[in-house]
């Protein structure tokens, strides 16, 4: 970066931790319908003291999306995508500070959102309104929308991209960012998995029942453990029948970036305080299963009495909530066909299944033109071949909405403030100060080598 914008920065070091402290002040728990106006008026209010001209974005049931571009010396356009909901705080006494009260300790910034995604909107911010008070433009044309409804899998996204997609064309688009790995590589992402979420409900009868009529009332609780356990291996292979047939092996390219990355075995270890991973596994064996393994979590399991101490209690319900995570080219609606076709050949045609949310796996091929030089970039300001994962284990819900009516190719960048021990979606979200300079920083230098003709 030149001196000029250098010594800006310096001058204004404080400006992204405010932004982002203000940004996450403000609750926004799209789950619980809690701050969503508030949050979007924010946005909107922050893009237009940013320079950008501001646009409501609606469809029927959604939040509100803002839309916000900003024209600059050339038509070389780059969209970019964040999310301004959040997900719930819950549970509440986990949290060493309030979630909607940012603070700071050890060099962190602790609050609900802070890292995903609020931090990256915040160094966004930061990074254009650096670049314009230096040189009173931007070298590239931006256009940024911001919706309110990724943490529920973005059910509406489709509906907003196919109605406006003509504000959406781009030459490329960064998505929801990445960040620096532990040694100062950049690190990109090429895509992610998909994902259905659904909910598994059983009856077993009318009314909760004392547990001494267990000998002669259905229970729901067994009712549904025994179902799931028809769903899945010890060792983790999934057993619904079909549900790998449409699987894309990956590719020499993707297994050679794999290869390519650090080994974080420890670090991940500590983070995550497991003594070991599933079937032992260890370095690019374990990114390998991470990036291109398609799974079946339980994501919550309830049934009966849960409080402290005993009830002796058979429970008339039973329900869990599931997530598959797929990979290329797996399709949700198949998947979410063979769950029910195996339920009922299983013998369980009374479990209801009810859907909150489908998305499609998204890869962007690593020898397309954006990606070569988003890469080409992130080397020029680190000093660090980037590091490359080809699938990320989570799911950006948006992507298959993009790739259908927009079709503009895409990829996460490393302008993000997280890191890989941030907690997002758990008690004590964090990230690190330094990060978030330095996505301020990247930010800028990404905008700025845009802007020069390849």
């Amino acid at each position: 970066m030149t001196n000029p914008l250098t010594s800006y920065l310096e001058a204004h070091a404080g400006e992204a931790q405010a932004l982002l402290e203000q940004i996450c002040s403000q609750p926004s728990i799209v789950a619980q319908n809690i701050g969503m106006v508030e949050m979007a008026n924010l946005m909107e209010t922050l893009l237009t003291e940013t320079g950008f001209s501001t646009r409501r974005l609606h469809v029927e049931g959604a939040p509100t999306a803002i839309y916000g571009e900003l024209r600059g010396d050339s038509d070389y356009t780059v969209l970019l995508y964040n999310h301004y909901d959040v997900q719930p705080a819950e549970p509440y006494e986990l949290w060493l500070s309030p979630p909607f009260v940012p603070t700071v300790r050890d060099g962190k910034l602790y609050a609900r959102g802070v890292s995903d995604n609020k931090g990256e909107i915040a160094a966004r911010l930061a990074a254009i309104r650096a670049l314009r008070a230096v040189y009173g433009t931007l070298p590239i044309t931006l256009r940024w929308i911001i919706e309110g409804e990724e943490e529920v899998g973005s059910p509406h996204f489709g509906a907003l991209a196919e109605q406006y997609s003509a504000l959406l064309q781009a030459d490329g688009c960064l998505w929801e960012g990445s960040s620096f790995d532990a040694s100062g590589r950049p690190e990109l992402v090429m895509g992610t998995k998909g994902l259905i979420y659904v909910q598994l409900d059983v009856d077993g009868t009318g009314v909760d029942a004392h547990s001494g009529a267990a000998p002669i009332l259905p229970s729901a609780a067994w009712r549904l453990v025994q179902a799931l356990a028809t769903l899945r291996t010890p060792s983790g292979h999934i057993r619904i029948p079909g549900f790998y047939d449409a699987v894309l092996p990956p590719s020499e390219e993707q297994l050679a970036a794999i290869t390519d990355q650090p080994n974080q075995d420890a670090e991940m270890r500590a983070a995550f305080q497991v003594e070991k991973f599933v079937d032992d596994l260890t370095g690019a064996a374990l990114l390998e299963r991470r990036s291109f393994a398609p799974t079946c979590n339980i994501a919550g399991l309830v049934s009966g009495y849960t409080g402290e101490g005993s009830k002796t209690v058979l429970p008339a319900k039973a329900m869990a909530k599931i997530d598959f995570r797929l990979v290329p080219n797996q399709e949700p609606d198949d998947i979410l066909a063979k769950l029910r076709a195996h339920l009922d050949a299983e013998g369980y045609n009374d479990i209801r299944i009810t859907t909150f949310g489908k998305a499609d796996p998204v890869v962007t091929p690593m020898h397309d033109p954006f990606v070569r030089r988003i890469a080409a970039l992130a080397e020029s300001f680190s000093g660090e071949r980037p590091s490359v994962t080809p699938i990320a284990g989570g799911t950006l819900p948006l992507l298959g909405a993009l790739r259908r009516f927009v079709g503009v190719p895409g990829l996460c960048a490393p302008g993000n403030a997280t890191y890989w021990a941030s907690g997002a979606h758990a008690p004590n979200e964090h990230i690190r100060l330094s990060d978030l300079a330095r996505a301020v920083r990247f930010n800028c230098h990404m905008f700025q080598s845009l802007g020069i003709t390849t």
